[in-house]
């Protein structure tokens, strides 16, 4: 190979494995990437902690599984937004499915996690490899607007309990938060009320001033200063103390192999297949979610690779399971990341805040974090393509509710599976009734064009001796019943149409069902003294005719390229007797047929 050459194919070599978003990196776009990564790092810190606790592990690994996996997510996935880490729904899974084997946070219990953690990471990276993303594709635009709509849902509810600074009990769900506010109105934190109505109306005010400035930010320092007044001593007699992030663990991630026993790995591959499936649900649904938004295109099968990589990593870095956050990714869009840089920067911003300045972060108060989800939520909720969905589609628009519904009462990935499970039957039954339109040419046209009967402007005689029906869309053999229906009820109505000529130029597919019906509708008509015939059909429809020997029975002189030519052959074989006393005489071809000397030709 010449040096040009080489040359040649190490630029191309560089330029797939470089980032495709490198190109979006700008001055102004650095700069909103690490104001939107300051406020990822500070949103990220009560609920790492909290979602670990949540997972049977030390609070630590909830600060580790924002930092090493998040920078691999950002570096190797798709989405611009997605910000990886640790989430509610990945922390519970892992303890109900760890915590029967192991004694939660026992040294062997972190072992099994993080092991788990890398088997994750690997099947993961066994789906994006194998480009089984593609699958992603039937994740619905309604899907994906119940789902945020659900999601916004969740994160607004489980707001209130840090916004009404009410000491919840762990575990309870999104409704039991709303349930322990209604029982306990009167042990409402008003000093967390106030902070968190300042946090929201100093992020409101400057935002509408400009949406340049950083407005979560701003919002979130304005809370932090009025609950650090309310918690100084003698400042507000009687007033109830502000709740705070508390005191947080060190951020740096040691590296190390999980201890655990070769034997136990078949044993673990059932738990990380199911976790596998939770994580990849979450994560290709909140990336569509928010490229629905952006306006991004997502390819499926890197996601899930930067996904697998982000947890092998994280695995062999003191990270348990992470995935895309939907409490992080939306307020990362929201305060104006550009690019993944706004990711690694929160990664990189997080293990220096804690480091320098744990002491000041510890202060950061919860009502002014629950402020910025609250404002997120309220965001996230698309009423207006709710309204738009509605008047387009009742079936959309019931997919949407459904996934809605269902994200507010079973598990998330679930809540995604029933969606898409609707939106295929939806589709099925859709493809289950394709077209089957009779045709006549337009009296009232000049061209005479072969128009629907259902268009046209006053009715008009048919053949009564030859059917024109237009199939349209694929009769596979979850359509056969109903096309098959269709055409016995056209029988039925004009029993003397013993010919059919089938317009199928937008029969896009055929299986071996719908061939077997051809040929019983073949039998039907010959036996009818009749026959059938076939205007261009598609080159996949014929090789399925000629594989199921359908073809050789139907025979010469049955399938036309125009319809001139079709009509000219067949009109030909018609019963002339029939002929002579038709009145219709609709077709141009008429006009030689006996009995035509009183009846002109209408003009082609």
């Amino acid at each position: 190979m010449t040096a040009p050459a080489a040359q040649g194919t190490t630029g191309r070599m560089l330029e797939r494995l470089l980032p495709a978003w490198r190109h979006r990196v700008s001055r102004a776009s650095l700069r909103a990437d690490l104001v939107a990564g300051l406020l990822g790092a500070v949103l990220v810190l009560p609920q790492g902690v909290a979602f670990a606790t949540l997972a049977g592990l030390p609070p630590q690994y909830g600060i580790y599984a924002a930092v090493i996996p998040c920078i691999v997510a950002a570096l190797f996935g798709s989405s611009w937004h997605v910000m990886s880490g640790p989430t509610n729904a990945n922390s519970l899974a892992l303890f109900a499915m760890l915590s029967p084997v192991a004694f939660a946070g026992s040294p062997e219990y972190i072992n099994l996690a993080l092991a788990v953690t890398i088997m994750v990471g690997l099947l993961q990276l066994a789906v994006g490899t194998l480009r089984l993303g593609t699958l992603a594709n039937f994740i619905s635009p309604s899907v994906l607007l119940g789902f945020t709509c659900g999601a916004a849902t969740l994160i607004g509810l489980y707001a209130l309990k840090d916004l009404f600074g009410l000491a919840v009990p762990t575990g309870t769900s999104a409704f039991g938060v709303v349930r322990f506010l209604l029982d306990n109105a009167d042990g409402i934190n008003w000093s967390a009320f106030t902070v968190a109505a300042i946090t929201l109306a100093v992020t409101i005010a400057v935002k509408r001033v400009s949406r340049r400035l950083p407005f979560m930010l701003i919002g979130l320092l304005a809370g932090y200063g009025v609950a650090l007044l309310l918690n100084a001593p003698g400042w507000s007699a009687g007033a109830h103390h502000v709740n705070v992030v508390g005191p947080i663990p060190s951020a740096i991630p040691p590296f190390g192999l999980p201890d655990i026993s070769w034997r136990a790995i078949p044993d673990l591959l059932g738990v990380a297949a199911a976790l596998t499936i939770v994580a990849l649900g979450q994560s290709i649904s909140i990336a569509k979610a928010v490229a629905l938004r952006s306006g991004q295109h997502i390819d499926a099968n890197r996601e899930f690779i930067g996904q697998g990589l982000s947890n092998i990593a994280g695995g062999l870095f003191s990270a348990y399971i992470s995935c895309g956050s939907l409490n992080r990714s939306m307020p990362n869009y929201e305060a104006g990341a550009q690019t993944p840089l706004a990711s690694i920067f929160s990664a990189l911003l997080l293990v220096v805040l804690v480091t320098a300045s744990a002491s000041l972060l510890a202060q950061i108060p919860l009502a002014s974090i629950a402020a910025m989800l609250l404002l997120v939520a309220w965001g996230l909720f698309d009423f207006g393509r709710l309204r738009r969905i509605a008047s387009l589609s009742r079936t959309e628009f019931a997919i949407a509710v459904s996934t809605f519904v269902a994200m507010l009462a079973i598990r998330l990935e679930m809540a995604v599976l029933l969606g898409t499970i609707l939106s295929l039957v939806a589709y099925l039954y859709r493809t289950s009734r394709p077209a089957v339109r009779s045709l006549v040419p337009d009296a009232d046209d000049p061209d005479r064009r072969f128009t629907p009967l259902d268009e046209l402007h006053r009715p008009q005689p048919e053949c009564p001796q030859l059917k024109l029906l237009r199939m349209e869309g694929a009769i596979y053999f979850g359509a056969v019943q109903y096309v098959t229906d269709r055409l016995h009820a056209a029988r039925n109505a004009h029993p003397g149409q013993i010919h059919l000529l089938a317009m199928t130029k937008s029969m896009n597919f055929i299986d071996l069902a719908g061939a077997e019906m051809w040929e019983s509708e073949l039998s039907e008509r010959r036996a009818a003294g009749g026959d059938l015939y076939f205007h261009r059909p598609r080159t996949q429809v014929l090789q399925t005719w000629d594989q199921t020997g359908f073809a050789p029975k139907l025979g010469e002189g049955h399938i036309f390229s125009t319809k001139r030519q079709a009509l000219h052959t067949i009109i030909a074989r018609l019963d002339p007797a029939g002929c002579a006393q038709c009145q219709a005489r609709i077709f141009e071809e008429c006009a030689s047929r006996p009995g035509a000397a009183g009846y002109p030709a209408k003009p082609a």
